[in-house]
């Protein structure tokens, strides 16, 4: 069995010091974020990122070569991880790009090829389209991958679902995975149908809520502990931790974390509207609302007007060209954590009542991004949001009990 472990802040002290010795052989040149600047982040309490806790894992990576997953949230301060890797002196040999890409520009869905990155020459493997989990070749020669991506919160955000795969062709070829925790910025509640493994896909791989209420670092403890992983096989796994992180935190993104997700408005919505996705209406992809405004064709409801065209991250949108009436919920997205801290239902409730022909408002999707059947049917059969949501709550309360484990924060 794999063993797999957290490096906690009551260690960070001893880190720090052989950190220090081996930085001094490294470079003299200062990093974006330093230890100096972690200790005035503890003293003023800001929230300190898994890649920023330089001192907690530089030592694990010493005359190591090294795998990155990364992409442009893989940051420390200004400057990009494999960046800041390479300055060190450390030996990154490949980087691995889920979704959306290692610049994090390409469509949702959209295949992305394997390719070389133009700053550093590296190797980038592609993780999205036929090849979700690194093979065994391509980790080959490699002496730990670092995991580093800003997940949402969200099961069928497929960060997480990357996780999964790349955790289990590291235990298959023995290789250790060091995941550089990052916030939650939708941590602050845990809601939605727990998924039935009979609509298991790359956008719900877990029997976890739609929104789940942990850090990926958490995450990733949970996928080992609960032998998610094919054949019940562990990976050798170290999560870095947050600093003066909790699940109430209310975090500001730095970078987008895929083109569609703009603002703090379209995270909050994100959970709530995604399963607007598996239908026939619009979510703003194509406009500079995606994920905030809401609408299709002629639609009966609403007064807020949009028509979708090409744009980076969504370059053929649903209703391309084509006038779309509904609503703008770009304040109800800026309020979303003080507001509801729960999914919302009644914009699928009232899109569905609008739109004319029932039985063409779903797509095969739908039921992938809900985790199951269960809610197409409920909304047929004319069910309201408060008893649609009692159906989750068993689920719920038995997932809490599985959460708890892994907790890291309070």
């Amino acid at each position: 069995m794999k063993k797999y472990f957290f490096i906690f802040p009551f260690l960070l002290a001893f880190q720090f010091l052989s950190c220090q010795e081996s930085s001094k052989a490294k470079s003299n040149k200062p990093d974006e974020v330093e230890p100096k600047d972690v200790e005035l982040s503890q003293k003023n309490k800001k929230i300190v990122t898994g890649a920023e806790n330089t001192q907690a894992y530089f030592p694990l990576l010493e005359n190591k070569k090294i795998g990155i997953v990364a992409n442009q949230t893989s940051i420390i301060g200004k400057r990009h991880l494999v960046d800041s890797l390479l300055h060190r002196g450390f030996d990154v040999v490949k980087v691995f790009s889920p979704e959306h890409g290692f610049r994090g520009k390409a469509d949702a869905g959209e295949k992305v090829n394997n390719q070389t990155d133009s700053k550093t020459g590296l190797p980038i493997i592609s993780l999205y389209g036929k090849n979700k989990k690194p093979t065994a070749a391509q980790l080959k020669g490699l002496d730990v991958v670092v995991f580093d991506l800003q997940d949402v919160g969200v099961r069928f955000y497929t960060y997480i679902s990357t996780l999964h795969y790349v955790m289990e062709a590291c235990a298959e070829s023995n290789i250790p995975v060091i995941v550089l925790d990052r916030p939650n910025p939708n941590a602050f509640y845990i809601d939605g149908p727990v998924l039935d493994s009979n609509f298991r896909s790359f956008v719900g791989m877990h029997p976890v809520p739609v929104v789940y209420g942990i850090t990926i670092g958490e995450y990733a403890g949970m996928i080992n502990g609960e032998k998610w992983l094919k054949n019940k096989v562990q990976a050798d796994l170290t999560v870095v931790p947050l600093l003066h992180y909790t699940h109430d935190s209310l975090y500001k993104l730095p970078v987008r974390p895929s083109p569609n997700l703009p603002n703090m408005a379209s995270v909050y919505l994100y959970p709530s509207l995604c399963f607007l996705e598996g239908t026939k209406v619009s979510v703003g992809r194509g406009t500079d609302w995606p994920f905030q405004v809401i609408g299709f064709p002629n639609c009966p409801v609403g007064d807020f007007e949009f028509t979708p065209q090409p744009n980076e991250g969504a370059k053929n949108p649903k209703y391309k060209g084509v006038k779309c009436r509904g609503y703008d919920l770009r304040k109800e997205g800026e309020k979303f954590p003080e507001k509801y801290k729960q999914l919302q239902l009644k914009w699928l409730l009232e899109m569905y009542s609008a739109f004319p022909e029932k039985e063409n408002f779903f797509r095969t999707s739908f039921d992938l991004l809900a985790g199951t059947d269960e809610l197409r049917n409920q909304l047929v059969q004319g069910k309201t949001e408060q008893e649609i949501k009692a159906t989750w709550q068993p689920g719920l309360q038995e997932f809490k009990k599985i959460r708890a484990k892994y907790l890291l924060y309070p």
